[in-house]
Formats: C-alpha cells, structure tokens, sequence
C-alpha cells in the first residue's frame, strides 16, 4: 500500500500559501517511473475509458490546460499523479486507504465479470477533474458526482486546493464519499490510512462551510448501524467518527500507517506531546493521533520535503542508525521509502497575480537522496529533463538520475550523506532565486500574455541547473560506492 499525504493550511504555511503534497510510492516489488507533462486543452480527450476499470465515459467540452505527473510507461493507463489547472486549482490523487468489512460489505467497491476492478480509480481521477474545476469545492462536487455515478474499486483520499482553501476526500466503499476543510491554522497528516477523525453531518448536509458528504450518507450510516460513536443521553448525532465508521484499526496499521501519522506530527509539533513517551495519543502505533495539527511555526516548502523524505531520524527506529535493535530499526516502514516514484508539492501562492501564482514542486525517486525542482504551470511545455522518461536508464532523465542516486548512496550511507545534504541545501537555494527572479521577471512583463513564454524559459533553466549539480553528485556518490566495493584491494590491506 502506497504514498503518505500532508496538507498544510494558508495560515500554516510561512507564505500564506496553501500547500498539497503527497509521495507518490509504488507497491513493493515494483518501480513505476514517471515524468512531467502539460497537457493542452486540444489534447484531452472527450470521450474518456478507463483501462483497469473498463468505463468509458464522455467529457465535458472546454477542458482547462493542466500540469500532470504521469506514468511515463502506459501500460495501465496515465495515472496523472498531482497537477495545478489554468484556473489555479490544485489536485494530488490520490492516496491509498483502509476500510473495514463493514463498509465493503454495505457498499462494495466497483467489479465487472466477478473479479476485475470496475467504475473509476487512481489512474483516472486527475483526467476526469482537474480539467474541469475552478475551485477546490468544486473538484470536491465534480468527483463526488462521479464517484456515485460510477463507483470505484478502491478506497482513496483526494486532495483538491486554490488559492484559499484546502479540501480532502475520502472514498467511503464503492458510491459513497466525505469531504472536509482543512483547518486553515492546521496541517494534516495521512499515512495510507482513512483518517478524518470529526465529521459534521448537519453543515455536509446544510452550508457545507467544512464538510461535504454523499447525500445519503446518514442514511447509509443509520441502515448498516456504521456510526460507532458512544454518545451521552439526549447528545445530537450529529458529530460523528468517520475513522471508526469507514477505517480500520489493525496490526497491519501500527506497522505500516500509525507511525508515519506520529512522526510527522512529532517533527511539526515537537512540544505537543511526550512522543517517546508511549502514551495512548501519542505513540507509533496510536490510533488516536489527531487529523490535523496546528504546527509550533509556519511552514515552509522546504519543511514539507524533509518530512516526506524522513526515516524517523533521531529515534531508534531509523533503519541507518545504530541506536536501535535490529528489529527496532525495522519495526516500522519509512515514510522516505525505496519505493517513491514521485513527489509533488502544489502550491498556489494567493499574493502574486494570477499569471504565475502557481507552482509545482517535483522529486523522483527515494526522497532521503534526492531534491526538488520547481516548475511553473502557466506553460505550454515542461522541461525536457522532467520529461524524457521510458524504460531506458539515462543521466538524460532526472527520474533515472534520482533512482540511480539513491540507489548507489543507500548502501554506504554514512559516508556519502554529507555530500547529499550539501547537494539539497544547495540545489534548493538554486530552486528559490530561479523563483524569485521569475517572479521578478512575470512581474515586469508588459502584459499577462507575455508570461507563459517568461516562465517556460525559466523553468528549463532552473531544470539545467539541477541537472548539471545531479550529475556531479552522481560522480562523487558512484566513486565512493565503487571504492567500497567488495572485491576492492591494496597492498596496504596486507
């Protein structure tokens, strides 16, 4: 099961900026590479099927140009990953999660022929909505209709934002779905696993200022008894447990989802709790962590990289240290994990004109070893270096640059980390001034047509230069790992 998602509200964030982002990982066993696209309105196709799921379905005319990270294989279709539309609306879909027999006993996921998944899923969704949508609510309401229509043959969570708000959804069995705000003083952290902890039926049901649900939903609840919340005589049943009704709370959690949710909230809220304290609410396998936090200070870019990159450093857990047993240091999966195949924060930055208030962070591979680059989405095109990815092994590709980085330096660890933070910190200081000064740039053109062609430019310069510092860190990385081969000798060793 794969990806971990955090979510970080406008008065979160140290820009005002809302900020999606999610690793997307692939399941174990299995690489899927990936690259980085523009797809044009003439582009997109109008009628629309699905190759795991076999639906076919017409689109809407008139699609907005949107950014995507697509498989760059297409065996099982495109698998758009995350993007930013012309309309400044983000999407990041989606992140796998749990559920229990009770739900998919109620509300089966979708399956054609017995067996063969049915209706809509991960490889469809960004296709279906984001070309459609001008708002975060409004991909919330577009997909929602979809997924009662159509229905889905898995359960996941969806992210949706603009430049005010954050939304997240959570499929609920094959037809059913719950949105919620993110609160704007909060990040949010979701490790694979359904986690919206309160839910207010009356506002879904009503103004839907936080919340929005399947219509049916508290009938669906009442019919199949799913509201397990333990209320005191004459309490409304208004307020709900949507991790107790939809989720799931097994072993298999506390290993593979619980401890990712903790060390995320332990890195952005270190005084909240006693963390090592094995607390009921505040240890690895915790079913009570909190959706939301509100951080101890605003977040940055960068600060949401290094979470998403994290192999719970500082504690006994971590794989590379040698504190720990060695169970304890492989007790828990890693949220910076061998099986990343992309990362995408999106950002929509609400004090910058419309025409380049968007902006798509990208890292490939395991995110301990890599960086990010910036790429503007008011564009026609994206850098070559995001997007010349196949099944060949090139330096050409900053996807095959990264997995080959990471997994070179993986084994000598301790040596080669030095060279990789100084490479981080300074491509990432590189990725802000090429920013700024196209910032600079969009803002002196004489008109909001001229700037497409402004950002195009700079995003392939940025790009260069991240090649050119990913190649030599690829040379130092390589002659480190080569003279610690195993069959290495000298005279000396004697």
């Amino acid at each position: 099961m794969p990806c971990t998602t955090l979510l970080v509200g406008r008065r979160a964030s140290a820009d005002g900026s809302p900020l999606i982002a999610r690793t997307e990982d692939s399941s174990a066993g299995s690489f899927d590479p990936k690259r980085v696209v523009v797809v044009r309105p003439e582009d997109q196709p109008r009628t629309y099927t699905s190759v795991l799921g076999g639906r076919t379905i017409e689109l809407p005319e008139e699609p907005l140009r949107y950014t995507a990270v697509p498989n760059a294989l297409p065996d099982e279709g495109f698998w758009g990953c995350a993007g930013i539309n012309a309309a400044n609306v983000a999407m990041s879909a989606t992140e796998t999660l749990t559920s229990n027999p009770r739900v998919l006993g109620a509300d089966p996921l979708v399956v054609r022929d017995g067996e063969t998944p049915g209706g809509f899923g991960e490889e469809d969704f960004l296709t279906l909505v984001l070309p459609y949508i001008r708002s975060a609510r409004e991909g919330v309401q577009r997909l929602g209709a979809l997924l009662e229509e159509h229905g889905t043959y898995e359960m996941n969570g969806i992210a949706f934002g603009d430049a005010e708000d954050i939304w997240w959804l959570e499929t609920v069995g094959g037809h059913h779905w719950i949105a919620r705000r993110v609160p704007e003083d909060h990040y949010a952290t979701v490790p694979n696993q359904l986690g919206l902890d309160s839910f207010d039926l009356a506002d879904a049901e009503g103004p839907g200022r936080d919340h929005l649900a399947s219509p049916d939903l508290r009938a669906f609840l009442a019919e199949h008894h799913l509201d397990l919340t333990l209320r005191e005589d004459g309490q409304g049943a208004d307020v709900f447990t949507p991790r107790e009704a939809f989720g799931s709370h097994t072993e298999h959690d506390h290993v593979y989802n619980t401890p990712r949710a903790w060390y995320m909230q332990r890195t952005l809220s270190p005084h909240a709790e006693d963390w090592d304290a094995g607390r009921p609410g505040a240890s690895p396998d915790s079913d009570d962590l909190p959706w939301s936090r509100r951080p101890e200070r605003l977040l940055t870019v960068e600060d949401v990289k290094d979470v998403l990159s994290s192999h719970y450093q500082g504690t006994v857990y971590d794989p590379y240290s040698p504190r720990g047993t060695v169970a304890e240091r492989r007790a828990f999966r890693p949220i910076g994990i061998n099986r990343h195949n992309a990362l995408a924060i999106l950002q929509i930055r609400p004090d910058l004109p419309e025409s380049h208030r968007g902006l798509q962070w990208i890292g490939f591979a395991s995110l301990p070893f890599t960086t990010l680059v910036p790429m503007f989405t008011n564009v026609d095109a994206a850098p070559e270096y995001l997007t010349t990815t196949d099944r060949t092994v090139s330096t050409d590709s900053f996807y095959w640059s990264c997995r080959m980085l990471a997994a070179l330096a993986d084994p000598h660890y301790h040596h080669v980390i030095p060279l990789i933070e100084r490479y981080q910190q300074r491509t990432q200081a590189l990725d802000r001034a090429a920013v700024h000064e196209a910032d600079r740039q969009a803002a002196g053109a004489g008109s909001a047509a001229e700037v497409p062609a402004l950002l195009e430019a700079a995003n392939t310069e940025i790009a260069e230069k991240i090649r050119e510092a990913t190649a030599a860190l690829l040379g130092q990385v390589l002659f480190t790992a080569s003279d610690r081969m195993t069959n290495g000798f000298h005279l000396s060793d004697e």
